[in-house]
């Protein structure tokens, strides 16, 4: 019995430090390489939702849609480590007095974390995988790789990933050719693409993209985020492109 449970921790080690050293090198790569694809947008095509998709280099991406997420999702973007402490405090007290409301605290890097290496969900083993990747992608790719795979991998409708995809449906133009308002548009609509649609226009993303207008106004006097969103970007790899 002690040498079965010898051979079977020796075997459990060999899976842990085969299964971290291969997600620190996915980590390293994808600061280069587009994620292929990630379990959400597989999830969105095994749904029925479809899957539209087509990465862009950040110098094809308008000014104007970085300065808008920014201002919509994460305004202090440039000035933290992966997290808005204070912002988490309230969400959690606020979810304490209305458990059936559930607000959210997460920052860009957050989402990026959830969207390109875990999934959809609140478990306490998600969160924390979570906090693991936020960390590890503020250190390895830094701010501007993770406001561009931000950008590209984010759901921005049912079945519509990424800005270039999020464009071309709504507009009927490249991401690089977002007018200030458009942009305003799309990014009013992330916390709930689903729900809060661009077109047809729902009265939340009618109402919120004014603020959200106000809001890149106030943030382009940053000069730490308009050295995000202007200054050269890291080379991609080529665009990747899927269908319904």
């Amino acid at each position: 019995m002690r040498s079965a449970g010898r051979i079977i921790w020796k075997w459990v080690k060999r899976i842990f430090i085969f299964l971290f050293l291969f997600q620190l090198f996915y980590i390293i790569i994808l600061k280069w390489v587009n994620p292929p694809i990630t379990i959400t947008q597989l999830s969105s095509w095994l749904r029925g939702d479809g899957l539209k998709r087509d990465y862009v280099n950040s110098d094809k991406l308008s000014y104007n849609i970085k300065l808008a997420v920014i201002a919509s999702e994460d305004q202090i973007y440039p000035h933290h480590s992966g997290f808005d402490w204070k912002s988490i405090d309230k969400a959690l007290k606020h979810n304490e007095k209305k458990p059936n409301r559930v607000k959210g605290a997460s920052t860009i890097s957050q989402q990026v974390a959830k969207n390109v290496f875990l999934w959809q969900g609140r478990s306490w083993i998600r969160k924390g995988l979570e906090v693991y990747f936020t960390k590890m992608i503020e250190w390895i790719w830094g701010k501007k790789r993770i406001l561009d795979v931000y950008v590209n991998v984010i759901q921005m409708g049912k079945g519509i990933y990424g800005i270039q995809a999020a464009a071309k449906t709504y507009f009927k133009k490249d991401a690089g050719k977002l007018t200030r308002r458009e942009a305003a548009m799309i990014a009013s609509s992330l916390p709930n693409p689903k729900l809060y649609t661009v077109k047809p226009l729902s009265p939340y993303v009618a109402y919120r993209n004014g603020w959200v207008l106000r809001q890149m106004l106030f943030l382009e006097k940053d000069k730490d985020v308009l050295a995000l969103i202007t200054s050269p970007p890291a080379p991609l790899q080529p665009s990747v492109e899927r269908g319904e």
